[in-house]
């Protein structure tokens, strides 16, 4: 099965290099019209090579060029070679494949209600709905059957794809992707218990606002602020599968990768990672450029700078003499029993001799 990326336009190696930064070895003048992967891609093609992992499918490749970094300059091949690899990457794909454009307009089966208003260019697709007096920004794209509450503003180029959910009165900055199933602004996990121990819910009479340049996964939850907001930063990019929960601040250019978990009242600073399966407790801060490894504990507050792992998460290098000493466990309980069985042999000699031999 062939999964190749063909365009209706095609760029000769010689513009490609200046559109994506990259040193040309090769013919410049030869043209490429898509984009794929090394074992699918064909002749007219342009491939790429990023990691050394995957270096031994270069051979059967049949791709008329790759984009590769300089450690690969030695290839046999047409390249593009770019110090920042990934990122020509990323660009190239958006050459080849730009963003689909659906017409502008509300499909017939939409729900527009009173007070909305459309900026130039929105599209709003079928059985989608938008609440009273919201208001939708330039060329936004609001997908089937996505919900929009009341007084929801949501800026400039943005997408929701369908299913999302945005709730009453949050604030969507410029140029956002939500993606399917998301929920915006579902009240956050406040109760307080009576004299005879029954919960009794606070009122969550705060937003959601999210700034430009978000995006956000696949059936991910952002809950509403008890009061005042749950702030997403600008960049932040947010994984499928993450809870977020009431008063949560996460910082600019912050990754937070799947099934992260963030309890009310914690804050995370700039360009903060936190790998799959994190969990992070309530009234916490996370300090700026903090690396969490997958499925650590956050119990406390972390200084900048530092990258923890483990549960509870410890800084790296603890966690690596830990982690190596239980490694050792095994041979360190082997030998112990050895030396049980020395004391027990000496133990047993000292009481048959009892003091009474002589030479």
């Amino acid at each position: 099965m062939n999964n190749s990326v063909m365009s209706k336009v095609s760029f000769s190696l010689g513009e490609l290099g200046l559109m994506l930064d990259s040193e040309v070895k090769g013919d410049p003048d030869l043209r490429v019209s898509g984009i794929t992967a090394l074992d699918c891609a064909s002749a007219g093609q342009l491939s790429f090579l990023v990691d050394p992992r995957y270096r031994h499918l270069v051979s059967g490749c049949r791709a008329s060029a790759l984009l590769v970094s300089p450690k690969f300059r030695d290839l046999e091949f047409n390249l593009l070679i770019a110090r920042n690899p990934q990122l020509a990457l990323a660009k190239a794909v958006r050459l080849f494949v730009p963003d689909s454009q659906e017409a502008a307009g509300i499909h017939p089966a939409a729900f527009v209600g009173e007070g909305v208003l459309l900026g130039e260019g929105v599209s709003v697709g079928p059985f989608a709905h938008i609440g009273d007096n919201s208001q939708i920004d330039d060329g936004t794209r609001i997908g089937a059957s996505a919900f929009l509450g009341k007084e929801v503003r949501i800026g400039k180029g943005c997408l929701i794809h369908p299913r999302a959910c945005v709730l009453d009165r949050c604030i969507i900055g410029d140029r956002v992707i939500i993606h399917a199933g998301v929920v915006i602004g579902a009240d956050g996990y406040g109760y307080a218990q009576d004299e005879l121990g029954r919960h009794v819910k606070i009122p969550q009479t705060g937003i959601v606002q999210i700034d430009d340049d978000v995006e956000i996964g696949a059936n991910t939850t952002v809950d509403r602020a008890a009061f005042g907001r749950t702030w997403i930063k600008r960049g932040a990019k947010i994984d499928n599968l993450v809870m977020i929960g009431h008063n949560v601040v996460v910082g600019e250019d912050s990754l937070l990768v799947a099934q992260v978990g963030i309890s009310g009242s914690a804050r995370l600073g700039d360009n903060v990672v936190l790998a799959g399966q994190v969990g992070i407790n309530g009234h916490v801060q996370i300090g700026d450029r903090v690396k969490v490894g997958a499925q650590s504990g956050i119990h406390h507050s972390i200084e900048p700078d530092q990258a923890v792992v483990g549960y509870p998460a410890v800084p790296l290098d603890e966690f690596i003499r830990n982690y190596t000493n239980i490694r050792r466990l095994p041979k360190l309980k082997e030998a112990l029993r050895r030396l049980e069985e020395r004391v027990k042999t000496i133990e047993e000699a000292l009481k048959k001799d009892d003091g009474h031999n002589r030479d």
